[in-house]
C-alpha cells in the first residue's frame, strides 16, 4: 500500500496551486467550507414539522374549503363534521 509523505503531499500542493492559481483554489476551499456548513447544519435540525402535524394541517385547510367551522375542534370531530357535510351535498 502506497503512502504519501510530506515531500510528496508538498509537490502535489504546488502542482495545483500552479495549475489553479491562488484565487482559485481560495474560492474553491470557501466553497467547500460553505458546503460543510450547510450539509452539519441540514444534518443537525430538526424536521420543521411532523408529518402528524402536516396532517392536521392539511385537514383543517380541507375542512376550510368544504364551509366547515375548525375552530376548537378536535381532528375526530372536524372529520366527522366534514362527513355530515359531504353526505348532505349528496
Amino acid at each position: 500500500m502506497a503512502f504519501i509523505g510530506w515531500p510528496e503531499l508538498i509537490l502535489i500542493l504546488a502542482i495545483v496551486l500552479l495549475l489553479f492559481g491562488a484565487t482559485r483554489i481560495k474560492g474553491l476551499a470557501k466553497a467547500i467550507g460553505e458546503s460543510v456548513t450547510e450539509f452539519k447544519k441540514a444534518t443537525s435540525e430538526k424536521p420543521s414539522k411532523t408529518s402528524k402535524e402536516e396532517e392536521e394541517e392539511a385537514i383543517i385547510e380541507a375542512a376550510k374549503k368544504m364551509g366547515v367551522e375548525t375552530e376548537g375542534k378536535s381532528k375526530e370531530q372536524i372529520l366527522s363534521a366534514m362527513s355530515e357535510k359531504a353526505t348532505k351535498t349528496n
